[in-house]
């Protein structure tokens, strides 16, 4: 009896204690909400300046820019437009480069090898487990919709495409993580070309036509003997543009000699902790003008963009698909990751990055939206600098989930517009092509469609037929950018939590140094961080 007593009032008891959590939780809002005064919403406004000021201006850039396009404005005027937009990306650019180096050599010399070692295998496990994962859902994705039903005859073409072998370009990879010249490497990589020559072919003596020939005449005879063949050979060359890839090579190599020179590295560690120092106050001034700038990119976009017309049935269920995809890895699977390692609200994390994910909309390029990203992270999320200064860097460089997932979708897109059935080889080749291209493709605008080619090329598919998905390309990337940097922040989120074990032992090595440097106030510091609420505590057992 007892027992079953006991029994009984169980469930009764549990859906009572959830009817009371939620009457207590409500209560709270109510209490929340009504003590809410005129100076806390200042206070709030204040605090998230910067973050309405951008959402506001990509509200209005999309509608000027769509305001604008029945004026037919020449190509010299969308141009001329756009200026203010192109001076915000020539900025952002202009602080990638020592930002890259700064916070990487800095980052690393604060950890020993050790933890520098875990740090670097975790953020790796990360980058590679939400790039397949990326992989297999645009393929899921693009299965089941099947937007390439029917023919490519009626297909809007646009832009060419540069040939490139799949062998080539990841010799590129590796040839780019070793620069020859570190000065060269700021603004170049290396790149190799195609060029036609010809080659001297003997033909077999026993061959009867030069007897006769030779008999003839000696000058036939001479030509005869030797047939030029013409060939398609690699040869060496470059494009302008940040070697990212071999500068994280460097600074992290650079960062982990100077943590172990110790005091004898101190000077170094220094000069570069100033120079990260310096260009994260940069990065606070330019972030003033960072709003009119995204607001005349999109306008500017917009207005350029070829008419809406061309986007026909097939090419408007291929972009749906893609926000589908990047959707499902962007809103569900980032954040489940997040909450199921942290035990924490993702929501809440994503939302102090909304300025960057913004700036992400606006200038299509992870690597321009870099300096926004360091300081969504570090001051709004209050994530170890230890962490942002080598994760970031090295995400913005190989982790291009978005670019993943685009570029498997794309090609089995092409495939289905080419009536081309695809095997389950096939596929698993695509997906471990686009997961390995997507490594290679540069923090720039639309480096996606050159990384194309290679999965394309791995499963012969017609490489021209890239030319097909171009007229969306643009906005497409603008979302796929989004999605690779909001990646790359939840990845330094999820380290953290993994390595808060050797940040605290590697704290109690150094004395605290690196708490104090954090905790101290910073000029270009505009939105107090979260972990400002510890410091209450302190002051309190001091007294």
């Amino acid at each position: 009896m007892t027992k079953g007593n006991g029994e009984d009032p169980k469930p009764g008891s549990r859906m009572e204690r959830i009817q009371q959590g939620v009457r207590k939780r409500t209560l709270l809002a109510k209490k929340k909400v009504q003590s809410i005064t005129k100076d806390d919403v200042k206070s709030y406004l204040m605090r998230n300046a910067f973050v309405l000021f951008t959402v506001v201006a990509v509200i209005l850039g999309v509608i000027l820019g769509f305001s604008l396009r029945s004026y037919k404005m020449s190509y010299r005027e969308v141009k001329y437009f756009s200026f203010p937009g192109e001076l915000l990306m020539r900025m952002l650019q202009m602080l990638v480069l020592p930002l890259i180096v700064s916070s990487l050599v800095t980052g690393i010399a604060a950890l020993d090898s050790k933890a520098s070692g875990k740090m670097g295998v975790r953020a790796v496990v990360y980058y590679m487990s939400t790039t397949i994962i990326a992989v297999l859902i645009g393929i899921i994705i693009v299965v089941i919709i099947h937007p390439g039903k029917g023919t490519k005859e009626n297909m809007h073409r646009e832009g060419k495409i540069v040939q490139v072998t799949a062998a080539d370009a990841f010799l590129d990879l590796i040839r780019n993580m070793f620069p020859p010249n570190l000065v060269e490497a700021c603004f170049k990589q290396f790149k190799t070309n195609y060029e036609k020559r010809k080659f001297k072919v003997a033909i077999p003596p026993n061959d009867t036509s030069t007897v006769t020939s030779v008999i003839s005449n000696v000058s036939e005879a001479m030509e005869a003997l030797t047939r030029m063949r013409e060939e398609i050979v690699p040869v060496p060359g470059s494009v302008n543009g940040v070697n990212a890839l071999g500068l994280v090579v460097f600074s992290i190599s650079f960062g982990l000699v100077i943590g172990s020179m110790r005091e004898q590295g101190q000077a170094l560690k220094d000069f570069f902790d100033s120079l990260n120092e310096a260009i994260m106050r940069l990065v606070a001034l330019i972030m003033w003008y960072a709003p009119l700038g995204i607001l005349f990119l999109i306008a500017g976009k917009i207005v350029e963009m070829e008419d809406m017309g061309v986007i026909g049935g097939q090419l408007a269920m291929y972009t749906v698909t893609v926000i589908i995809g990047l959707l499902i890895h962007a809103v569900i699977v980032l954040p489940l990751l997040y909450f199921v390692i942290t035990r924490k609200n993702p929501w809440v994390f994503i939302g102090g990055l909304i300025q960057a994910l913004v700036t992400a909309v606006g200038t299509s390029s992870s690597s321009a939206t870099l300096p926004v990203t360091f300081k969504c992270l570090e001051e709004i999320n209050g994530v170890d600098k230890r962490v942002t200064r080598f994760v970031l860097p090295v995400g913005a460089t190989i982790n291009m989930d978005g670019t993943a997932l685009y570029e498997a979708l794309a090609a089995i897109f092409i495939a289905q517009v080419n009536n081309f059935e695809l095997n389950f080889g096939q596929i698993i080749t695509i997906s471990i092509t686009a997961t390995a291209a997507s490594i290679g493709a540069a923090g720039i605008p639309q480096a996606g469609l050159v990384t194309m080619v290679i999965v394309l090329t791995s499963v012969g598919l017609p490489t021209d037929d890239i030319t097909l998905i171009i007229a969306v390309d643009w906005f497409l990337d603008r979302l796929r950018t989004t999605t690779n940097v909001l990646g790359d922040s939840i990845g330094a989120g999820i380290v953290e939590h993994l390595s808060r074990h050797e940040l605290k032992n590697r704290d109690a090595e150094m004395g605290n140094s690196v708490i104090e440097e954090n905790e101290m106030k910073k000029p270009y510091q505009l939105i107090s961080q979260e972990n400002e609420n510890e410091k209450p505590l302190d002051s309190e057992t001091k007294m």
